[in-house]
């Protein structure tokens, strides 16, 4: 799922005739191949440059400390298939994504809807562990109009051939937690430590960003007028364009990132 390889599906939207309750959304045609798909001043925080490293190291609050060490208990979680909690956040997704649809089962060809590359999502989290599935569930409770938006691919001069909406948010999830550097000790990037202060200050903060940043990449995805080919090229526009806001002078807390405003509840 990131630049050293990995899987990918497209997916061709071909109509938009069948009925979800009230809502209409278009159907999809599922194609798998193989592709990479998949400074400002702190307060609480101190840079050191340390001989044996280029980049600076910063040290940490004990508050941003906790706060990180939290974030990655939860990155550390695998998704398991048997595991009870995980199954039921599973089929949370499900009727978050679609209210009017009875789910057949947590292996389905239904999945494909979503877009997962098969019948069993299990399969697609490894890049992303359980917490690409709370970040899905999270923007799903939160932003519901976006997500749906998202889902749906309702806004826009849309691709004949989509971006799969699951896949992509996996990739998101991978993503953000390479940009942001949250396996590493201590943040070894301004933007990672920008970060860890906007975390230590609200605990959904890596959650939050997701949302910002799917939205984004949608926006990146629409401007240019990208196809599944183009999503790498799509997710680095995104991560560049991230990274530059996280950095802003005027920016105190997520909600003031200009990519924020995009989102809507």
């Amino acid at each position: 799922m990131d630049d050293r390889g990995g899987s990918f599906v497209a997916v061709r939207r071909i109509s938009q005739g069948i009925e979800r309750g009230n809502q209409c959304h278009s159907t999809s045609e599922v194609v798998a191949g193989s592709a990479a798909w998949i400074g400002r001043g702190l307060s609480c925080v101190c840079a050191q440059r340390r001989e044996s490293d280029a980049r600076p190291s910063f040290d940490l609050t004990p508050a941003q400390e906790e706060s990180l060490q939290r974030l990655q208990s939860r990155i550390d979680v695998a998704y398991e298939s048997s595991i009870l909690e995980h199954q039921e956040a599973l089929r949370a997704l499900w009727h978050a994504a679609f209210p009017e649809e009875e789910l057949g089962g947590l292996i389905s060809e239904q999945w494909k809807e979503m877009g997962w590359q098969g019948k069993d999502p299990s399969t697609d989290f490894r890049g992303g562990g359980f917490i690409s599935l709370e970040n899905l569930l999270f923007f799903a409770r939160n932003f519901p109009k976006s997500f749906q938006d998202l889902l749906r691919k309702r806004e826009g001069d849309r691709s004949l051939w989509e971006y799969p909406f699951a896949v992509a948010g996996v990739n998101i999830t991978f993503m953000l937690i390479q940009m942001l550097d949250l396996e590493a000790v201590k943040p070894r990037t301004f933007v990672g430590a920008t970060f860890l202060k906007f975390l230590s200050e609200n605990e959904s903060a890596f959650d939050l960003l997701y949302c910002i940043t799917f939205k984004l990449m949608d926006n990146q995805w629409l401007a240019m007028r990208a196809s599944y080919m183009d999503f790498n090229a799509v997710m680095k526009s995104t991560r560049r364009q991230m990274e530059r806001e996280l950095l802003l002078e005027d920016v105190m807390r997520l909600e003031d990132l200009p990519s924020y405003g995009l989102l809507a509840r």
